[in-house]
């Protein structure tokens, strides 16, 4: 199967659009967004072409290929109007011999991690700055963010295909980082 993980989009039409452009040229079968999907969140500017009922349309639109958790800034009323499950905090995806646990990233994350196993992979957003580091018990994974990237980063989303995680620019869907973890 192949994934596409993406994380905050914060209501932005424009990068929504252009993750569903990045769904349809990389082929994925799935699409995991880490949270953050309508609301910009009181410490962000708004985003590019900030309009959640476009995001909602959109989103909607693919709601077959899309599983979710929730950020930090979802809640209950994004669920009423989005049509597929958000309000998870968490979702466990079994890949090869280890197991990725994914979250937003508020709760869990580097410095507070969920019970993990050597090897096990914690993928979380809300940072919105992409990277993977080795703890000593865990692998980090972070996609960055599709529409308010930090500390100079790109508009960013991430393939999972055949045990490897590839960075990708969301303007250019130009890979420019790359983790095997098989």
């Amino acid at each position: 199967m192949k994934l596409l993980i993406a994380s905050d989009i914060h209501g932005s039409a424009y990068c929504c659009k252009k993750l569903l452009d990045a769904f349809k040229a990389e082929n994925a079968d799935r699409i995991l967004l880490l949270g953050d999907i309508l609301y910009h969140g009181p410490r962000n500017d708004l985003p590019e072409e900030y309009s959640p009922k476009a995001v909602i349309e959109l989103l909607n639109g693919i709601k077959e290929h899309i599983f979710c958790i929730r950020g930090n800034c979802d809640t209950e009323v994004d669920q009423m109007v989005l049509e597929f499950p958000i309000l998870a905090d968490y979702c466990i995806l079994p890949v090869n011999n280890r197991i990725i646990y994914a979250t937003h990233g508020h709760k869990y994350n580097p410095g507070n991690p969920p019970p993990l196993s050597k090897g096990d992979i914690l993928l979380n957003g809300h940072t919105h700055i992409p990277m993977h580091a080795e703890y000593e018990k865990f692998i980090y994974i972070n996609p960055g963010s599709v529409s308010i990237p930090k500390n100079d980063t790109c508009r960013s989303y991430i393939i999972l295909q055949d045990g490897i995680f590839f960075w990708k620019n969301l303007e250019t869907f130009d890979e420019y980082d790359r983790l095997c973890i098989l």
